[in-house]
């Protein structure tokens, strides 16, 4: 079932992304996140944006949300999306379930651009992004570093109307 976020999803959500944090390069974050900071971040974009999470029997399994891409006022129709899946639940189609839910949602909010970073290399990532229409639009070289090895990012961009 995907619904909105809701305070007591918080633990999971913070441990489904904090695996990355620890044993990836998805994320740049190179400390895990508490539940506060997590809270809050979920209170942040979910003012103006939305956070939504995949539940299965009572367990959270995966989360996406979008939210804003800069801060100047100009940026306010586009959106910056992720999506993070538990470990065990890779594979079944969570995200795209995740996706399917979120993006129209979006077109109800008005937003325009929907924008996809992701470091690479992550063939799921991108293959998850093209399917809803997401089109490559940049590639940094060697933007990240982190576990002692440079990491390029690239964006996708789905336009919503």
């Amino acid at each position: 079932m995907v619904r909105h976020a809701t305070p007591s999803d918080t633990p999971a959500i913070c441990d489904i992304y904090n695996h990355y944090v620890s044993n990836t390069v998805v994320t740049f974050e190179e400390e895990p996140v508490t539940i506060a900071d997590m809270q809050q971040r979920i209170d942040e974009v979910q003012h103006k944006h939305i956070w939504l999470v995949y539940e299965e029997d009572g367990k959270v399994l995966g989360y996406a949300y979008a939210g804003k891409w800069k801060v100047r006022a100009a940026y306010r129709h586009s959106v910056e999306s992720s999506v993070y899946l538990a470990l065990d639940a890779t594979g079944r189609g969570i995200g795209k379930q995740l996706y399917a839910a979120l993006i129209p949602m979006l077109r109800t909010l008005g937003i325009h651009t929907v924008i996809g970073g992701i470091a690479l290399p992550n063939d799921t990532s991108i293959r998850l992004h093209e399917s809803f229409g997401f089109k490559k639009v940049a590639h940094f070289e060697q933007t990240g570093f982190k576990f002692d090895t440079w990491v390029d990012v690239a964006y996708w961009q789905l336009m919503l109307d």
